[in-house]
Parts: C-alpha cells; sequence; structure tokens
C-alpha cells in the first residue's frame, strides 16, 4: 500500500508545483483568478479549477491542502475541508504516508 500512496503523492505534488506555475504567471498579469489544474490523485486528469489567487494562497497556506474538481477526491487518503463553490473543492490530506511525502515535496517549504 504505501508504494501506491506515495505515487499518489508523487502525482499531486507534481500538479500543484504545475499550479504554482499558473499562479505566477496570473499574478504577473494582475489577475484575479486563473484556472487550475485539478491536483487529484488521477495522472490522465486533466479537468480545470476555477478560482482566485487569494483561494489559491489559502489552500498553499498549508502543505497537505489541495484544489480539486469536487468528487476527484480518494476517500481513504484525503477528506474535503472546504468547498467554496460548485466547481472548487479543497481536499486536506489525513493518511500519514501521503501527508509526510506532500509536505517533503511542498515547493513552499523550503525543504524541497
Amino acid at each position: 500500500m504505501a508504494e501506491r500512496e506515495v505515487r499518489i503523492a508523487h502525482t499531486e505534488a507534481l500538479f500543484r508545483d504545475v499550479n504554482e506555475r499558473i499562479a505566477e504567471s496570473a499574478e504577473r498579469f494582475n489577475a484575479r483568478d486563473a484556472e487550475f489544474v485539478c491536483e487529484c490523485a488521477d495522472p490522465a486528469c486533466a479537468e480545470r479549477v476555477p478560482a482566485t489567487l487569494d483561494q489559491y494562497e489559502e489552500v498553499r497556506a498549508d502543505g497537505t491542502h489541495f484544489l480539486l474538481v469536487p468528487g476527484h477526491e480518494v476517500d481513504e487518503l484525503e477528506r474535503v475541508v472546504k468547498r467554496p463553490h460548485r466547481r472548487l473543492a479543497v481536499a486536506e490530506k489525513f493518511n500519514a504516508v501521503v501527508a509526510r511525502t506532500v509536505r517533503r515535496l511542498d515547493p513552499r517549504s523550503g525543504t524541497v
């Protein structure tokens, strides 16, 4: 099971890294919102998650929180902690292996 959990954490962390670049680009153009990629466990997911940059920053304040399309959460690994609107869910990783891995891979943590 740990191998699967680590693989999922790496997939989600990769999507988070993509969204960091999207947020940086949006800020450069003084945008207030952006279309982010879903940070779910499915490596083939290409769905978009609309969010304001303020909402995005709120999610990024915790290394275990991720932006998802509602319904893309994996119940045994994460729980939805916020639903700002119908096309955005914020999931928190509660599985110990996944949470530890995504914290370690968080570009804002200073440990990557």
